[in-house]
């Protein structure tokens, strides 16, 4: 009886561990609306990052979250540039640059991306959330 209380323990555990793991619609949409706000304050101090328009900014915080939760998803490596040291410093100014590539009106240099990694990691510590 005890071995089967304890696979009971493990089962429920392993259940607990896959809802954490999973997104609501809740927590996507609050991502999203908080990559939005680090993206735009991380353009308006940022030489060499500008976003044109509020849709860009809407499809870049989408683009960008997509690409951060595929990169995670695959390697592990989380794209927040303070907190996960130099790995999440490279992958963040990537996301950034690949962006560019994917939504118009997100335009950014290569030494904008890298200074809007370290600008997005400072925001992130301010900002309640979790970006990028």
């Amino acid at each position: 009886m005890d071995n089967n209380n304890f696979n009971n323990d493990e089962r429920n555990r392993t259940v607990n561990e896959n809802r954490t793991n999973d997104w609501s619609i809740g927590e996507i949409l609050i991502r999203l609306l908080v990559t939005a706000i680090v993206v735009g304050i991380t353009a308006f101090f940022t030489p060499g990052f500008s976003i044109d328009s509020l849709w860009s900014l809407i499809l870049s915080a989408i683009v960008i979250a997509v690409l951060d939760y595929l990169i995670q998803r695959f390697t592990g490596i989380n794209a927040t540039p303070f907190g996960r040291g130099i790995a999440g410093f490279i992958v963040s100014a990537i996301i950034l640059y690949a962006t560019r590539f994917i939504v118009p009106g997100f335009e950014i240099s290569v030494w904008g991306a890298i200074i809007g990694a370290l600008v997005i990691g400072i925001v992130d510590m301010i900002i309640p959330g979790r970006a990028m």
